[in-house]
This record gives C-alpha cells, sequence and structure tokens, in this order.
C-alpha cells in the first residue's frame, strides 16, 4: 500500500514527535509502602523535573515479586519511554528484562540492589557490604567480643542484603572470633515472618546476645519480637529507618541503624539517565555512604539528613 506525499509527511512528523518527545521515566523500586522506597520516589522527582521529565512510578505490592517487577519493566520498554531506573527484587530474575531495555535503547539504571548484567549504565546504590562491616563493628564493641548472634535477613537473591549479610559476617570473623553466628533466617519482606522467625531464634538460643535486622520490614520484626518478650537486653542493629524505628531506638529497643541516603540514591539515579541522554558520560558505579546512627548521635542532631524524609528535602545539592 502507497502512501499520497500529502498523508506521508504527517505521518513522518507523527512518529519523529513520538520518538523525540517521550519525557518519562520509568522509576520501579522493589516495592511503594516502606518510607525508604517513597523517599527514593521524591529524589527522582526532583532531579527529573530539573532537567525536563517526569516520573512514571510503579512497583510490586510485594517487595519479593520479581515477575510482577518483569511486567513492569516490559511495560515501559513497550511503550518506549526516555529511559528506566529499577532496584531489582532478584539479581538473576529481572537479567533479561534489563537486557532488552538496553537492547531497545533505553538508557537503564539500577539502584540499591545489583543485577547480574552489564547491560545497564550504572549501578548507584549504598555500599553495602561496607554498611554490614559497620553493622558487625557495633555489635561486636558493645557486647565486648563475646556472644551468640543472628541475622534476620530479606529474602535470597536480593543483592543488596546478601551483601550486608558478607560484609557482616566477614566483618565478625576477621575482628571478632569470641562471636558466635548462630544463624541467617529470612523475614521474605513481611514483618509477621520476620517477628516469628525472630521469636524461634531467642527460643533456641535463649543466651542470644545481639541481632542484626538487614532490612527495614526484618527489623520491624525483630523489634516486635524482643517487646513481646519484654527484651532490651539483646542488641539489635538494624539497616534503615522509619518513624517508629527512630522511636525504638529513642527508647533503647534499637542500639543503633545503619542508614542510607534515599533522597540521593533516587535524584542521582534519574540523574545519570538524563545526563545520558543529553550525550554525558555516566560513571558506572556509584557508592553512596552509609552512617551508623546510635541514640546519642540521635539526641546530638548529628544524623538529622538522613533520618529526615527526602519529600521535605526542597534544596540543596546531592
Amino acid at each position: 500500500m502507497r502512501f499520497a506525499p500529502a498523508l506521508l509527511l504527517p505521518l513522518l512528523l507523527l512518529s519523529a514527535c513520538q520518538k523525540t518527545d517521550n519525557k518519562v521515566i520509568g522509576v520501579v523500586p522493589k516495592g511503594a509502602n516502606h518510607i525508604f522506597w517513597l523517599t527514593v520516589k521524591a529524589g527522582a522527582e526532583k532531579a527529573a523535573a530539573e532537567a525536563g521529565y517526569s516520573v512514571e512510578w510503579n512497583a510490586p505490592a510485594l517487595e519479593i515479586d520479581a515477575k510482577r517487577q518483569q511486567d513492569i519493566i516490559e511495560s515501559m520498554v513497550n511503550r518506549k519511554l526516555a529511559g528506566i531506573a529499577l532496584a531489582p527484587v532478584d539479581k538473576k530474575a529481572l537479567v533479561n528484562i534489563v537486557d532488552r531495555a538496553s537492547a531497545a535503547g533505553i538508557p537503564t539504571v539500577i539502584y540499591d540492589s545489583d543485577v547480574d548484567t552489564a547491560n545497564r549504565v550504572a549501578y548507584i546504590a549504598t555500599d553495602n557490604k561496607e554498611g554490614g562491616r559497620m553493622a558487625a563493628r557495633r555489635i561486636g564493641e558493645v557486647l565486648g567480643g563475646k556472644g551468640k548472634v543472628g541475622v534476620i535477613g530479606f529474602m535470597a537473591g536480593s543483592a543488596s542484603t546478601m551483601e550486608r549479610e558478607d560484609g557482616f559476617l566477614e566483618e565478625l570473623k576477621a575482628k571478632f572470633p569470641g562471636i558466635e553466628m548462630v544463624g541467617l533466617q529470612f523475614g521474605m519482606a513481611d514483618r509477621a515472618k520476620a517477628m516469628a522467625v525472630t521469636e524461634n531464634m531467642m527460643t533456641a538460643h535463649p543466651d542470644l546476645a545481639g541481632l542484626f535486622a538487614d532490612n527495614e520490614s526484618s527489623l520491624s520484626g525483630a523489634v516486635q519480637a524482643l517487646k513481646s518478650r519484654g527484651n532490651k537486653k539483646i542488641k539489635l542493629v538494624g539497616f534503615d529507618a522509619s518513624d517508629a524505628l527512630i522511636a525504638d531506638l529513642k527508647e533503647g529497643w534499637i542500639d543503633s541503624l545503619v542508614l542510607q541516603d534515599p533522597f540521593r540514591m533516587g535524584y542521582d539515579s534519574v540523574t545519570a539517565i538524563t545526563k545520558k541522554l543529553g550525550g554525558e558520560t555516566v560513571a558506572a558505579r556509584q557508592d553512596l555512604p552509609a552512617t551508623l546512627a546510635t541514640r546519642e548521635d540521635l539526641q546530638a542532631g548529628r544524623v538529622a539528613k538522613q533520618l529526615l524524609p527526602g519529600f521535605v528535602q526542597v534544596s540543596g545539592a546531592h
């Protein structure tokens, strides 16, 4: 079938507009319910607005739902969004869809948690291994280098939390040989399950001295387990924060928190995409520092930036 020249020109112009006027960047977190992801969203939206783009935010209902993430990314690829920023639920399950986005010419940034492919513009995340080491040093110090310690993790296959666990275990082994690791249990992004596995660990080891919970949901469940038994003797070090967890830190249920900077994570991820779209070179790996916060740090106001929700940070460099 042939088009008359008068009809062909408008079609060509429409096609060109569809390719050049797409100013939407897809941002896909692991989940949507935690304050961490909402703060990532705020940072992403700020960076997008500054560069003349908008954000399409879409997340699985459950932080363990890799299939839902695949479907979300597939839709974004099919609609040819300008770019995609993804925090993969699973480092292997999301490989094919990330490769597909890259093959379609869509700049893809991986943030928070890694994926097993090099087909990405950049990887932007907290130095999770160092965050785990930081937690181990704190546990070792407050326990005087002795006692039984357990880990309440997120899920097998999640690169970010696996790095935290590896860093924690490596540092304990290297610096605190007198500490005995009694197990690693997974909360599977479910506070009730995290609470149950923590209670089981305390039952199995009545002399448990310390716990490391490597994400917000596992930490929330572990705190509830300690509260259910009125146990403030076990030293609990956790990753991430929320209003409730900050209150628990103040009240002594939590010994300390390893804090990330989710606002900057979202901001830097979208900035990397807009720079790539503008023809700039982007660093392939960008590690963001973690910060350890104790109750004393909180009282002294030394960690206000990390604890202040990103969506009320309206100015400042990132």
